[in-house]
């Protein structure tokens, strides 16, 4: 099967581009780099000229108000081009509980992208994932200074990229879903919670704060970040994983 990767450089879709590829199929790993702009459609033709599957896993430069015009152009630009060359299947990587969160710039930009998918020409899959394990130290930098990490008590269920990547595969592989999967870690943890453990795994000596006013996910309530009946739950647990240095 021939597969372009939209956003084939970055975290998941290099992991992705790499999966696929072993798995034996024509990957073609489509980003800025290799002369795709999303935002202009230059060499989106190209990119995806005999593709049987687009998995899109690109992402916005900006995490603000300007995120919602990003993904509206740049959707539409690559359901265009797929439609005129014949893709069967649009994938996209969303988050879980995207549509619960309105407060938040980037959440609703997200929402944008999946209504543009489910209403388009093309056959669909969302796969929306809980949050990476890989950018909890971003998390945690947004509210911390030298000897304090304030962090609200928002429940989450974060999985290693590496899952999510394995996720999309069967996904991207299969027939399209025409709807959506979740897929989320095995462990339900309050964000703080999590703040303390990789603190710990660290040797790092400052003290995480509960605070429900700090950070980005101090917009959430109540637990619409976790998996609901009928995910995907992946096997890597937080704590395994930074036990095994994954976390780099």
């Amino acid at each position: 099967m021939k597969i372009t990767v939209i956003g084939g450089t970055g975290l998941i879709g290099s992991q992705l581009v790499t999966t696929l590829r072993d798995a034996g199929h024509d990957v073609v790993a489509a980003s800025l780099s290799s002369g795709v702009d999303l935002l202009t459609g230059t060499g989106l033709d190209e990119a995806l000229a005999g593709a049987h599957t687009v998995v899109d896993v690109s992402n916005s430069p900006t995490f603000d108000d300007r995120s919602p015009a990003f993904f509206r152009t740049t959707v539409s630009n690559l359901l265009r081009a797929g439609e005129q060359a014949g893709v069967r299947h649009q994938v996209a990587l969303s988050i879980v509980g995207v549509d619960q969160v309105p407060e938040l710039d980037y959440y609703r930009a997200k929402v944008v992208q999946e209504d543009l998918l489910r209403n388009g020409p093309t056959p669909y899959s969302v796969v929306r994932a809980t949050q990476f394990f890989e950018f909890m130290d971003a998390v945690m930098s947004w509210s911390s200074d030298d000897g304090t990490v304030r962090l609200p008590a928002t429940p989450l269920q974060p999985i290693a990229s590496a899952d999510v990547v394995a996720a999309l595969a069967d996904v991207a592989t299969g027939s399209p879903l025409d709807g959506t999967l979740d897929v989320a870690g095995p462990d339900v943890l309050p964000l703080d919670e999590i703040g303390r453990i990789t603190l710990a795994d660290r040797g790092d000596g400052r003290r995480v704060v509960t605070d429900d006013r700090a950070g980005m996910f101090a917009a959430v309530r109540g637990d619409v970040l976790t998996a609901g009946p009928g995910a995907r739950l992946a096997p890597t647990h937080y704590r395994g994983w930074l036990g095994a240095g994954l976390a780099g």
